[in-house]
């Protein structure tokens, strides 16, 4: 509960009588509780000096009391008006609250204007986001130890795809047989769909797995990644299928690659995330292929899989120790192929560890 505390201590130096935190990834970070409460409402208030509470539908409310959770909870039923509700137990704590602090990239304007109505003597204008995504940028040791334990789990999803790859399957026979035998394994949840894309499908960056057949002499892209412990693990790989490819695919797979390396050398405290991506988008560039590299170099992980900070031109941010993220240049030419290389690392006192350790060499299998 050390960046919960953390937060209440940012609630009292601003001078808000609550937070009110509705992303349930950040509830998730602060509490130890991850539920998706789709439509449902899943809400955490802090308060400057007083016990936090967490606002939940009925049916999560003995999972979150078994969760770890030590602070007052609440349920609602679904007929029930959850914001009439929240205003009730907010008051209990502070009669009249005037100063509400939200999650302005969350929160939907139904549920504003529902606690503005509330509240309507309230300020609502302190956007607590910046500070949450501060508070879970830098990892503890232990943060550390799950991404880790995800990335191993990633390298094993790269050796079944590997070994189950070939000319006449599908790109959905392959990603299924990953799927499943992680499943066996005993992890139950992928990050994100698990992506296979053969040939020309690849130059697709947030193309879907498809029932396109593998064919020889093509490249095929995977991108996969696992939840461990609620951490996630996020890595591409790009193989080429049966004994050679054409000389342009295996060129565009050189370039990747250099710049790749290139950039995970790089990457230590003391650099800007801008420079980084400069690094590897210069190398792109000087070998011709600057257009079709159309996504920045690299974005923040941890509980999900796109956390700050973002690798990329125009963000001068000084990366430092303790900051995860991935590393994953591309090129993607339409009709002809698709290649992204990606790790995910930590940066250390000096340098950096990647996460997944499978060989980025081109492989044929």
């Amino acid at each position: 509960m050390v960046k919960l505390n953390e937060m209440r201590d940012y609630v009292n130096q601003k001078q808000l009588d609550v937070a009110y935190i509705s992303n349930f990834e950040d509830i998730k970070y602060f509490t130890g509780f991850g539920s998706d409460p789709v439509e449902r409402v899943l809400a955490l208030f802090i308060f400057p000096d007083a016990e936090p509470f967490l606002f939940a539908p009925e049916l999560e409310v003995e999972a979150i009391k078994e969760s770890g959770w030590k602070y007052p909870v609440y349920g609602y039923l679904d007929h029930e008006d959850p914001f009439k509700l929240i205003a009730k137990h907010i008051r209990d704590v502070n009669p009249d609250p005037k100063r509400f602090g939200i999650e302005d990239d969350n929160l939907v304007i139904s549920r504003y204007q529902q606690l503005q109505a509330e509240f309507p003597k309230a300020d609502f204008k302190t956007n607590v986001a910046p500070k949450v995504s501060e508070l879970r940028v830098i990892k503890t040791p232990y943060e550390i130890e799950q991404l880790d334990a995800a990335g191993k789990e990633a390298d094993f999803a790269f050796k079944v795809g590997l070994e189950t790859a070939k000319a006449g399957k599908t790109e959905a026979e392959v990603a299924a047989e990953i799927e499943y035998q992680e499943k066996i394994r005993g992890v139950m949840n992928m990050s994100f769909d698990t992506l296979v894309q053969t040939g020309p499908h690849a130059a697709e960056p947030h193309g879907a797995t498809d029932m396109n057949q593998i064919k020889n002499d093509n490249l095929l892209l995977f991108d996969l990644g696992t939840v461990h412990n609620g951490y996630i693990s996020d890595a591409s790989r790009t193989v080429a299928v049966g004994d050679k490819i054409p000389a342009k695919q295996k060129e565009i797979y050189d370039v990747v690659l250099e710049a790749q390396l290139a950039a995970q050398s790089a990457a230590k405290p003391g650099i800007r995330a801008e420079e980084l991506d400069a690094i590897a988008r210069n190398i792109i560039d000087k070998a011709g292929y600057g257009k079709y590299f159309i996504h920045r170099l690299g974005h923040g992980m941890g509980m999900s899989e796109h956390e700050f900070p973002s690798i990329m031109e125009g963000n001068q941010m000084v990366l430092k120790e303790g900051m995860c993220f991935s590393i994953e240049p591309g090129i993607y030419i339409p009709g002809v192929a698709g290649v992204r290389i990606e790790d995910c690392i930590h940066l250390t006192k000096d340098g950096n560890e990647p996460f997944t350790h499978t060989s980025k060499e081109l492989r044929y299998v």
